[in-house]
């Protein structure tokens, strides 16, 4: 199918993209890599009078590295995120869940930013940024506005942007000294979506405490869900005993729908599985013993 009867506009800047945004509101609808757009448009699910091709916007495709403090562009292609020393040697969260999204020539084209804004629950990116504790950079005519990722994923492909707000930038904060990661996603075929998946962050002290852990699943509703630890890991040295108490706590907290590709009880038990494999890795990766 061929898509709907839109108009085109191309800014080459920031201001410009906030200029047109303003003017039509919902009616516009921003394209970046295109990635998820595009088969939506050629399927006649969406209808935008105005697309916005912010392509051109070069201040948008960057990534810094500032005081402990990575800040990727919007426009920042995946494959370029993937292929960054600094995102490897610092963010090593954010590089080893990059792996699973797509195919490289999907990877090519689409974008952080583009991704966090379309919000698909079964994406690895929203997941990663609630785990890393990011903060979103949405901006409009009216200014910039701050927004956690914990708050910015409101419902089933749906954001806390404004018709005229553009999300411009993520910020995220360097994990603490001592901190290991893990991701871990099952999906029907490499590069799928994931049926379930797993973002783990623990940090320990030198006695091996853990004094922080994260750890939030995608796959399994609406929007990423965090998993509370308070209660099992975080004040206590992890034990095996202690990582399946919090496997168990990510099955209770989800509650995902049955579809064509997995039963609701199947994504459950990945759920604890996936837990418990991830949070394992990176009690490991931070210097601990399960």
């Amino acid at each position: 199918m061929k898509p709907p009867v839109f108009d085109y506009f191309a800014p080459t800047t920031v201001d410009e993209t906030h200029r047109v945004l303003a003017e039509h509101q919902a009616d516009g609808k921003i394209l970046a890599g295109g990635q998820s757009l595009v088969p939506v448009l050629n399927m006649r699910l969406a209808y935008p009078a105005v697309l916005i091709d912010i392509n051109r916007v070069s201040e948008l495709d960057h990534i810094t590295l500032d005081n402990g403090r990575l800040t990727i562009g919007a426009l920042t292609r995946q494959q370029t995120l993937l292929e960054s020393d600094v995102v490897a040697e610092h963010f090593p969260l954010l590089a080893e869940a990059t792996r699973y999204i797509g195919h490289r020539t999907i990877r090519n084209r689409g974008t952080v930013g583009g991704s966090l804004a379309h919000a698909d629950p079964a994406a690895e990116l929203p997941a990663v940024m609630l785990a890393l504790n990011a903060e979103l950079t949405l901006s409009s005519t009216r200014g910039q506005r701050q927004v956690p990722a914990q708050d910015f994923f409101v419902d089933y492909m749906t954001t806390a942007l404004n018709p005229d707000e553009l999300l411009q930038a993520v910020q995220i904060p360097a994990p603490a000294p001592r901190s290991g990661w893990s991701f871990k996603e099952v999906s029907r075929r490499h590069g799928d979506f994931a049926l379930v998946a797993t973002a783990a962050l623990v940090t320990l002290d030198e006695a091996g405490t853990c004094t922080d852990a994260r750890l939030v699943l995608t796959g399994v509703g609406p929007t990423p869900v965090t998993v509370d630890l308070s209660t099992t890991l975080i004040g206590a040295v992890p034990t095996a005993d202690a990582v399946a108490a919090a496997a168990d706590a990510a099955r209770e907290a989800v509650d995902p729908p049955s579809d064509v590709h997995a039963t609701s009880d199947y994504r459950r038990h990945l759920a604890r599985v996936l837990s418990r494999r991830a949070l394992t890795t990176a009690i490991e990766r931070a210097g601990g013993r399960v």
